[in-house]
C-alpha cells in the first residue's frame, strides 16, 4: 500500500511523533525543574503537593495550608509575568579557559520596558555538567526604565573539554524568589577548557640533531628548503636554477647560490590513552571484601587519563621554549598528530588538542604504531607517556629504540604495573602517580 507524503497512521510517523514528543517533555522539564523553578521555589511546590490531601474536606486544619500556599503561587505567577524583563544584553563570553579557573563574561543590560525590573539577574537556563554558573542568582535589587548597568557571568570549569554553552537570557525572581521570569536574549556559544599543568624547571632528554629533508619549510609546506649560505663560482655541470644571475653581472663570471641542508632536533611527543578494565583494582576490593563498581574504574582511569594529559602539557610547555620540533601523537579513539616548535605552531595550539583527548578503552597501538613508525626515521627523541606497562606498550618502546631514535618513559599510574619496567633493556623510566602530578610535585624529568 502507497503511504501519503503525511501518513499519521504510518509506523514510522507514528514512531518520530513519539520520540518528539519525548524530546518536547525532556525539554520542558529541564526548562521548568531546573531553570524557571528555584530550590525556595521547588521546596514550596513539594509543601503544595504535600498539603493538597487537605482538600478532601474543608474542615482538615491543613487545608488552610493548602489554600495560602496556592494563593502565593498564583501571586508569584501574576507579578513576575507583568515585571517580565523587556530588556537588551549586550556582550561576549570568553571562548576558552583553563580547568579550575572560572570563565568571566562581562555583558551590559539596558532596560527597553515600561516599568523598572527588581531582582534582576542574567545567567544561562542549564549548563552541562560538570560547569556550574557561581553567581546565577546574583540579582540587582532594580533597574529603571530606560537605564543600563553592567553585569558579570561566571562559570567554574572543574575539568577540561569542549562544551557548548546554551542561550543566556535575563530574568527576574520578583516578588518572592520562587521562580525566574525572563527570556533568552544571546544565543549560545562553545567554551574550550584547556588542561590544567603546572610548569616543569628543567627536562633532561637524549636529544641529537638529524638532517631534516626539506628543512622546517617542511613542517607547514612540501618540498624541500635548504639554508642559504653564500655564492661561490660555478662549476660545469652544476643545475642553472642555482645561477646567482645579479652577481655574474657584477663579477663578469658564472656564480651560483651555496645551500647548506638543515640539521635540527625533532622530538616525538606520545601521549597514551589506553585504558581499559582495572584489574588491578578488581583485585585490591575482592582482597578487602567490597564489590566492584564500573563506576570506580571509569573514575579511577579518569583521574590517571588527566594525569597524563597534565604531565602531556608541563612537558609540551617545557619544550616549546626551546629549540625543537615537536610532534604529538595522542592514541584515543581518534588518532591526534600535530607539530608545533620552531615558530611553526604555539603552545596554545597543543593545549587546544589535549582539552579534546579523550580515554580510550580499546588498543590503540595497532592505529598510533603505523603513524610514528613513519616518523620515527626523522626524530631525535621520543617521550612516551604511558599509562600502564604492558606488552603492547613494551611493543612501542622497543619499535622507538629499533628506529634509531633516544627513548624517554613516563609511567603515569598509581600501584603497581601490568608487568615490571625492564629498565636495562629501556633505560630509566620516571614512574609518577596521579597525586604528585596533581599537587605540582614533579618539577623535572
Amino acid at each position: 500500500m502507497h503511504v501519503s507524503e503525511y501518513d499519521p497512521y504510518s509506523p514510522t510517523i507514528r514512531k518520530k511523533d513519539s520520540f518528539t514528543n519525548r524530546l518536547l517533555l525532556v525539554r520542558m522539564h529541564k526548562h521548568y525543574w531546573y531553570y524557571r523553578v528555584t530550590y525556595p521555589g521547588k521546596i514550596l511546590l513539594f509543601g503544595f503537593f504535600l498539603s493538597g490531601i487537605g482538600t478532601i474536606s474543608v474542615s482538615v486544619p491543613i487545608y488552610n495550608l493548602f489554600s495560602v500556599l496556592m494563593a502565593l503561587i498564583l501571586i508569584d505567577g501574576i507579578a513576575s509575568w507583568i515585571f517580565r524583563p523587556r530588556c537588551d544584553l549586550k556582550g561576549d563570553f570568553p571562548a576558552q579557559t583553563t580547568a579550575g579557573q572560572p570563565a568571566i563574561g562581562h555583558f551590559t543590560v539596558t532596560n527597553r520596558g515600561w516599568l523598572p525590573i527588581y531582582d534582576l539577574a542574567v545567567a544561562f537556563r542549564w549548563l552541562e555538567k560538570p560547569l556550574t554558573q557561581i553567581d546565577r542568582d546574583d540579582t540587582l535589587e532594580c533597574l529603571p526604565r530606560g537605564e543600563s548597568v553592567d553585569l558579570t557571568v561566571t562559570i567554574n570549569a572543574p575539568q577540561r573539554g569542549y562544551y557548548a554553552l546554551p542561550k543566556l537570557g535575563v530574568h527576574t525572581l520578583f516578588p518572592f524568589h520562587l521562580n525566574r521570569s525572563g527570556s533568552a536574549a544571546l544565543p549560545g556559544k562553545s567554551l574550550l577548557v584547556l588542561p590544567a599543568f603546572h610548569q616543569l624547571t628543567s627536562v633532561d632528554l637524549p636529544v641529537g640533531n638529524k638532517f631534516q629533508p626539506g628543512g622546517i619549510a617542511l613542517t607547514s609546506n612540501v618540498g624541500e628548503s635548504p639554508e642559504y649560505v653564500g655564492n661561490r663560482e660555478y662549476v660545469p655541470g652544476e643545475p642553472a636554477r642555482r645561477l646567482d644571475f645579479r652577481s655574474w653581472a657584477r663579477l663578469g663570471k658564472p656564480v651560483v647560490r651555496e645551500y647548506q641542508e638543515e640539521y635540527y632536533c625533532r622530538i616525538a611527543l606520545i601521549l597514551d590513552t589506553y585504558m581499559p578494565a582495572d584489574t588491578w583494582l578488581i583485585r585490591k576490593l575482592k582482597a578487602v571484601g567490597q564489590r566492584y563498581h564500573p563506576k570506580m574504574e571509569e573514575t579511577r582511569s579518569m583521574n590517571v587519563l588527566e594525569a597524563g594529559i597534565s604531565l602531556t602539557a608541563s612537558i609540551a610547555d617545557a619544550l616549546s621554549r626551546g629549540e625543537y620540533l615537536i610532534d604529538l601523537f595522542a592514541a584515543g579513539p581518534e588518532l591526534y598528530v600535530f607539530r608545533a616548535g620552531r615558530h611553526t605552531a604555539h603552545f596554545d595550539n597543543v593545549l587546544e588538542i589535549l582539552s579534546c583527548v579523550d580515554r580510550c578503552p580499546d588498543d590503540p597501538f595497532e592505529t598510533i604504531g603505523p603513524a610514528v613508525f613513519e616518523e620515527l626515521s626523522n626524530v631525535s627523541t621520543a617521550v612516551c607517556i604511558f599509562l600502564d606497562w604492558d606488552e603492547q606498550r613494551e611493543k612501542m618502546a622497543r619499535a622507538v629504540l629499533d628506529s634509531g631514535s633516544s627513548l624517554k618513559t613516563i609511567i603515569v599510574h598509581d600501584g603497581p604495573t601490568t608487568l615490571p619496567y625492564n629498565s636495562e633493556e629501556f633505560g630509566q623510566a620516571y614512574h609518577f602517580t596521579t597525586d604528585e602530578i596533581a599537587k605540582g610535585k614533579v618539577e623535572s624529568i
